[in-house]
């Protein structure tokens, strides 16, 4: 019998993982206690970011399988095909989708499939040779947010008020910015080690700085923010004033506040705060008012603080490639807006 097509993510699920005790071993108490607990490690395996966008991947494709007729709880090559084709092309009321998103849905069925104990093989010649010809057909070069440069962090930060809000704002433009931060980042920060489940790190202050302690994409990483000249911008002393002036010294770092902005919550703040922060103070700070205002906030987003360290900082690249926490300087490069380029020529070291 068919298996009824479904919308709903494997993630739903409460056995989306399936993690089971052979039969012959069925029955041991101690390996049964175990199977919750190895559920919870391999749910782990994935950020809650990536899961919900592959729970909206799985509910698009099954809906798409309904309209065709076809079974969604089967990964079959032809049908994968057919449905990034239509994807690519833009076809009935849809519009057409990046590159990056259409691999990004891949990787979501084959996350969801994988939940369902089957295999999506993204190598089979019905979806490599369509998804090469869309590369080929489609690419573009990867669209970059506008840098956030030196002077126009020290006029964002201006704009902020000297209120409870205000100095926990201004703590986060500055620390993400001097540690080149990506917005969950700096909202997942605990003020020490082990103070949450969420934890995606904790900070450390220190005679000559702070230390982050990171749980980053790449793995666990340290980052070591310098104290600045200035007290108005530097970061360490805004995001001690606000610890003081929240009076935080257990739990989620940054969050939100009362109605009268009188008190600190215990609520830790969205990673899209970060966002709005951003494109808030970028408006009020008149940066890029030579631009019509749809346009300035489409240009910034939570990359363009990291950007903006890596273009800013005249340093050696290999120490922001390090601060970043970049497995190349390929990467690092990408986020450099402006840099020294042709800086080594190879043309004149050949003698031409």
């Amino acid at each position: 019998m068919r298996n009824k097509p479904t919308s709903q993510s494997p993630a739903d699920h409460d056995k989306a993982i399936s993690l089971n005790i052979p039969p012959h071993l069925a029955g041991s108490g101690a390996l049964d206690r175990l199977v919750d607990t190895a559920r919870e490690y391999a749910a782990a395996a994935a950020s809650e970011n990536t899961l919900k966008a592959y729970t909206k991947d799985w509910a698009h494709f099954t809906r798409w399988c309904r309209m065709q007729g076809a079974d969604p709880l089967c990964p079959v090559p032809q049908i994968i095909g057919l449905y990034i084709a239509e994807l690519a092309s833009g076809a009935r009321t849809s519009p057409a989708l990046s590159v990056s998103t259409i691999d990004r849905r891949l990787s979501g069925l084959a996350w969801n499939y994988t939940q369902l104990g089957l295999t999506l093989d993204r190598k089979d010649r019905h979806i490599a040779t369509v998804l090469a010809g869309i590369k080929r057909k489609h690419a573009r070069p990867p669209m970059q947010k506008e840098a956030i440069l030196v002077d126009d962090i020290r006029a964002m930060v201006a704009t902020l008020p000297f209120n409870l809000r205000g100095l926990r704002d201004r703590a986060i433009l500055l620390l993400g910015y001097a540690g080149g931060l990506r917005r969950s980042e700096i909202v997942s920060l605990d003020a020490g080690k082990d103070d949450t489940p969420d934890s995606g790190g904790w900070i450390d202050i220190l005679k000559g700085g702070a230390l982050l302690t990171l749980n980053a994409k790449a793995g666990w990483r340290e980052v070591e923010i310098g104290r600045g000249t200035s007290d108005q911008t530097c970061p360490v002393h805004a995001f001690e004033q606000w610890l003081y002036f929240a009076k935080i010294n257990f739990g989620p770092v940054f969050v939100g506040t009362s109605r009268d902005g009188k008190r600190a919550l215990e609520t830790r703040l969205n990673d899209k705060h970060v966002a709005r922060l951003i494109k808030r103070t970028v408006l009020d700070a008149g940066i890029r008012s030579d631009l019509l205002e749809k346009d300035r906030l489409a240009l910034f987003s939570g990359h363009s603080l990291r950007a903006g360290l890596a273009s800013s900082a005249e340093i050696d690249e290999r120490y922001v490639q390090k601060h970043l926490g970049h497995a190349s300087a390929e990467m690092t490069r990408r986020y450099q807006r402006r840099r020294d380029r042709f800086r080594v020529n190879l043309t004149k070291a050949v003698g031409l």
